[in-house]
């Protein structure tokens, strides 16, 4: 712990598409809410890497559209944590800034941890001993990254060059210069110099030390910050920022506005088997081999492939006599590349979106606070769902302009609101809503409600939903 004591406040940021590991990440279900190397989530694993008594109750900063869900998956793993929702994305920066107000609020010398939600840390021990040493120097004023070691010439990082040591503050150096992303040849002299350092993107800090900077070198994105977390309102379980304020903060990281700028830049360097999980190159990397050096997860078989990184979420998925290949199977997409490709999956990612198609933005099954649905089939004037209620979960009551619908039961009880009549719907029991109706379907039961869905309309949007009533803030036309 730091030397005198104070605790530290996490922070993890929760924003990004992870679009370079489409098909599995998207816009509605990104990386760091997958999980990608265990049972658990990346934000998961994250969230439990600061229990104890070296830390406050984390904080999680993130947009509208993740939040149940990142309020689920704490739950699921017993963390109790502040969820702040950004009401754009700004960049890191002004995420940084939020932080520190917040955390100043509760401490006015409050150090903050300002973590990615996305990152895997094999070594949490050696994270742990950084962030001992590190609070050290954020107690002598500094701003303080941390630089993991090298252990190849990556040219998709950028690097920090370590200097002088700090006093006072062992293992923490002086920050000389920045470097954005090298080509091979600048990343190989990095690697072999031994005082280059691949940017992790975590950063721990004086909050009262980071506002001060920022209004020096950046005082539009102190100041939108300030009004914004000033003006910002309870909703529910959550903590809204003021989105007229936050709109005028400056899009910028905080690397760019305040890191390769100020004199009080330090890092500390450790080696904790770090990786942004930043492409499906990197994912094979960290991944389990098995013969052939295969990365295989799902329903896979495989026959001659060798040096492949190869997922199913969805069919079987099989292969022959490939070797250096990405392929990802899901209910609805499937990705082939080579692996040093894999970095260009984005362009896919921006193809789909100029198409305007919806595979990059959600997959077949989508999450919902009370629960999913899942789309199985769809033509014209009609649509079929599968739909799963949460233990104790009500949807809004609403009612739909253009089309009708049928509720089949098919594990579970349902509470059905139709017009005027309330009544509980069984197994293998059904039920028509017309259109125009009033209607809510609830879950009273202490086990999953799943039941079939049959849409017939004009018009089978999500958007033609009305809400009179809703246990989410949703009561406006969605």
């Amino acid at each position: 712990m730091a030397s005198n004591e104070k605790r530290i406040h996490p922070v993890i940021l929760s924003g990004g598409a992870g679009s370079r590991l489409w098909p599995l990440s998207r816009r509605l279900l990104p990386k760091q809410l997958l999980p990608l190397t265990g049972a658990r989530s990346l934000i998961q694993e994250t969230a439990s890497r600061f229990t104890g008594p070296t830390f406050t109750r984390t904080t999680v900063i993130c947009n509208e559209e993740h939040r149940f869900l990142i309020a689920e998956q704490l739950r699921e793993i017993a963390v109790d944590a502040a969820i702040v929702l950004e009401p754009v994305g700004r960049n890191t920066a002004a995420a940084a800034a939020v932080a520190a107000l917040i955390a100043q609020k509760a401490q006015p010398d409050a150090l903050v941890l300002l973590v990615p939600s996305d990152h895997v840390i094999e070594r949490v021990d050696a994270f742990q001993a950084a962030i001992e040493n590190a609070a050290r120097a954020a107690e002598k004023g500094a701003i303080v990254t941390f630089g993991v070691r090298p252990t190849a010439p990556e040219t998709g990082y950028g690097y920090i060059f370590g200097g002088a040591p700090i006093e006072g503050a062992p293992g923490c150096l002086k920050v000389e210069r920045f470097v954005e992303k090298p080509d091979r040849a600048q990343a190989e002299r990095y690697v072999a110099n031994g005082n280059y350092f691949w940017n992790a993107g975590i950063f721990l800090f004086e909050a009262g030390m980071l506002l001060s900077e920022l209004e020096r070198l950046q005082p539009a994105i102190a100041s939108a910050c300030r009004d914004s977390v000033a003006k910002g309102r309870r909703d529910l379980d959550f903590v809204r920022l003021e989105e007229e304020s936050f709109r005028k903060a400056p899009s910028l990281s905080i690397d760019v506005a305040v890191m390769e700028h100020t004199p009080k830049a330090a890092v500390v360097p450790v080696d904790m088997g770090w990786s942004d999980v930043g492409s499906w190159q990197a994912l094979w990397d960290i991944s389990e081999k098995v013969d052939g050096g295969n990365a295989l997860k799902g329903d896979v078989l495989v026959e001659g492939v060798r040096n492949s990184y190869l997922r199913s979420d969805g069919p079987l998925l099989a292969a022959v006599g490939v070797e250096d290949l990405v392929v990802v199977a899901t209910a609805d997409a499937v990705l082939v590349s080579h692996r040093e490709a894999a970095q260009d999956v984005r362009k896919i990612v921006d193809e789909l979106e100029r198409q305007g198609r919806e595979q990059h933005v959600s997959h077949r099954r989508v999450y919902r606070p009370w629960g999913s649905y899942e789309g199985i089939d769809l033509g014209e004037r009609f649509q079929v769902k599968r739909i799963i209620v949460n233990p104790g979960a009500k949807l809004s009551l609403q009612m739909h302009h253009h089309r009708a619908e049928h509720w089949i039961v098919v594990a579970g009880t349902a509470r059905v609101t139709c017009g005027e009549k309330e009544f509980l719907l069984h197994e293998n029991e059904s039920t028509f809503i017309p259109l125009g109706t009033r209607h809510r379907l609830e879950n009273p039961g202490k086990v999953p409600l799943h039941l079939i869905e049959v849409q017939s309309g004009s018009y089978l949007g999500e958007d033609d939903i009305v809400r009179f009533e809703d246990s989410y803030g949703r009561t406006k036309k969605a």
